[in-house]
Order: C-alpha cells, then structure tokens, then sequence
C-alpha cells in the first residue's frame, strides 16, 4: 500500500474497533453480523490489510453506521466539503484504475458519490448490496460496460444508467483508453436489521 492507502487504512481501522467496542461487541460477533471472517475484521482493525469495498461495506453494515463514516474526517458537520483529491481511494487497479468516495450522508439511508476510473481492461465486481439499494451512473469520459445480473449495456460519455444495487454487478471498460464515470449508491435503512442480528450473535 501507499502511504495515503496506509494512512486511511489506519483510519478506517481505528474507526471499526471504536465502533465494535462502543457496542461492546467482540471480533467474532462483529464478524458474524457482517458475514465476514474474524481474520478480516482483526486485518481491518490492525489497517494490515487492503480490505475490498464489499468487506468494508459488510462491516459498516453491520455496525450500522454506513460506509462513508468510516472514510470522512470525524465531527458532525451539516455541510461536508470535499477537496480534489480528498476522497477515500477505496479501490485501485495495475492499470490506474480507482474507485473514490467523494461524499456521503449519514445513516438509516445513506447516499454515496463516486468518482471512478477504469483503465483499459478494467473490470470491478460489486456483489450485491442490502435489499432495495439503487445504483446511477453517468459516463463522463470514454465507454465502460455495466453488467447487472444477467444484462448488459454499453454507456459512453455522458450516457447514464440506473440499476438495482441489491444484486450481483459490474463495471468494466472495453476501450484502450481510460474511462471515468460518476457513480451514486442508494443504500436505505443501513444498520436497521444488522445491529440486532449482531448483538444476539
């Protein structure tokens, strides 16, 4: 990792432990309620590890509180400025590919912003988030292909899409140049369900 991604590692894992023992909840209940192994929260926590979007979005679940309390700079603030090149670069590819999130809102329903970045041949798998979470996208340079369970279709710049969030999808760019797309996540009731199941783990 580089020192940015080890800087927000070590953010994002001071940030679950705080929230595990602020529900005084142990590594095994916390890695139960978010359908993960023990060793992936102990390598979140300890910021070890690169852990991919679907765990962390699996772990903020659980914990209720949404993914984008994990990466924004703590304190509550009724109006969250991000800078260029503040967003939490949460995936990376080879190729220069990166997946940052821009802004956030604060749960029971959370919306995020992305900014992505598919280099050529990119291709990101998102499994399915929780039940009824929404997904747009609007291309804003070059072509990427969005795969939705079993459809497929092509968007090129400044084409949009919007699609069900709650099954398997992808993004993927079959060009030889980059392509960038701007992505928004709909993930309502976050931490309604998950904060009893974990707690009676």
């Amino acid at each position: 990792m580089d020192e940015n991604a080890t800087a927000l590692a070590a953010v994002i894992g001071a940030r679950v432990k705080k929230e595990r023992q602020s529900r005084r909840w142990t590594l095994d209940q916390l890695a139960k309620g978010a359908g993960v192994s023990r060793r992936a929260v102990v390598n979140v926590e300890q910021g070890t590890a690169n852990p991919s979007v679907g765990t962390l979005l699996r772990i903020s679940d659980a914990l209720g509180i949404g993914l984008p309390a994990l990466v924004e700079s703590p304190g509550p603030k009724p109006v969250k400025v991000t800078r260029r090149g503040e967003g939490a670069a949460l995936w990376t590819s080879e190729s220069g590919g990166r997946g940052v999130l821009v802004a956030g809102t604060e749960p029971p329903d959370v919306l995020e912003l992305w900014d992505w970045t598919l280099g050529p041949g990119d291709r990101h798998v998102s499994e399915a988030h929780t039940t009824g979470t929404k997904e747009l996208v609007q291309v804003q340079e070059g072509t990427i292909t969005v795969e939705v369970a079993d459809q497929s279709v092509t968007l090129d710049a400044d084409d949009a899409v919007a699609f069900p969030g709650d099954v398997e999808h992808s993004y993927s760019n079959p060009g030889k140049q980059p392509a960038r797309f701007s992505l928004a996540v709909f993930e309502p009731g976050v931490g309604a369900t998950s904060r009893a199941g974990a707690s009676d783990a």
